[in-house]
């Protein structure tokens, strides 16, 4: 699409410029002479082509103007949705983390209330207090991976509601 742009810039620069020499040739061609007897090579019918070929320059000019203008207004929508789709997903790449990290603490805690129940097993000490802390940790865990399944579900649904925005849009 950058081609494109540079393309319109490049005709529409030219389009300018040689319009401009057209409009000072008819300019100077307009401008009051002094008494002079006309010159022999004014014809009436090469003026009138000549303002012709400058209407139609200008309307040339007008239609790549509003092709250009279109080209920009859709390059700006289309850098709109990639913006909003790229802090959609920095957001979801942020919950996921988020629910990465609960993750790993509940698994570090895990961890440690089982070394402790190992302990107090090969020790032959049966502490209920090991036993509810442990399960404690293991419903945070079970909690952590909920969380964590429902942040890729939330993405799988974003993700489909995204092809089927497209798709309608198509």
């Amino acid at each position: 699409m950058g081609q494109d742009m540079q393309d319109i810039g490049e005709l529409e620069r030219r389009i300018s410029a040689a319009l401009e020499r057209i409009g000072r040739g008819l300019d100077a061609m307009a401008a009051p002479q002094p008494e002079a007897p006309a010159e022999a090579g004014t014809d009436p019918a090469e003026l009138a082509a000549l303002r012709a070929q400058l209407e139609e320059e200008r309307l040339a000019n007008a239609q790549l103007q509003e092709r250009l203008r279109a080209v920009k207004e859709r390059d700006a929508i289309q850098q709109a949705q990639v913006q909003e789709r790229m802090e959609k997903l920095t957001r979801q790449l942020d919950v996921q983390g988020l629910e990465l990290q609960r993750m790993r603490r509940t698994t570090i805690g895990l961890r440690e209330q089982l070394r402790q129940l190992r302990e107090a097993q090969a020790a032959g000490l049966a502490e209920p207090a090991l036993i509810n802390k442990a399960m404690l940790t293991e419903l945070d865990a079970l909690r952590a991976t909920r969380l964590t399944e429902m942040a890729e579900l939330d993405e799988i649904a974003a993700a489909l509601d995204d092809h089927l925005t497209e798709a309608e849009n198509a």
